[in-house]
């Protein structure tokens, strides 16, 4: 799994104009939690999709990045949680348990 990290507000305008070109796939992951342990290990454990960026945040280092995601995708926070931005909109999140690899497959064919 080649995940770039999130680390800025700035990357979420980047990540919006690539996604008119490749789909982008963010993971939102608290360190502290075992249920995003488990999910990150869940989607490290399958083969991504090609032609598809991913793009991992550390919420306990970037809660302000975010806020940001919520208010830019328009969706709920959750944590953990995966979205995939497609022409810049978010087309797809899920949380918890709900996330997977072959939902992420599904949603960027």
């Amino acid at each position: 799994m080649d995940w770039k990290n999130l680390t800025s507000i700035e990357q979420l305008d980047a990540i919006a104009s690539e996604s008119f070109k490749l789909p982008q796939v963010l993971f939102k992951h608290s360190t502290r939690c075992s249920i995003s342990s488990m999910a990150l290990n869940r989607l490290e454990g399958s083969t991504p999709p090609a032609g598809v960026d991913f793009y991992l945040l550390d919420l306990l280092q970037h809660r302000n990045i975010s806020a940001a995601i919520a208010e830019k995708f328009k969706v709920h926070h959750e944590s953990p949680q995966v979205l995939v931005i497609i022409n810049g909109e978010c087309a797809y999140d899920e949380s918890h348990m709900g996330i997977s690899m072959d939902e992420i497959i599904e949603q960027t064919a």
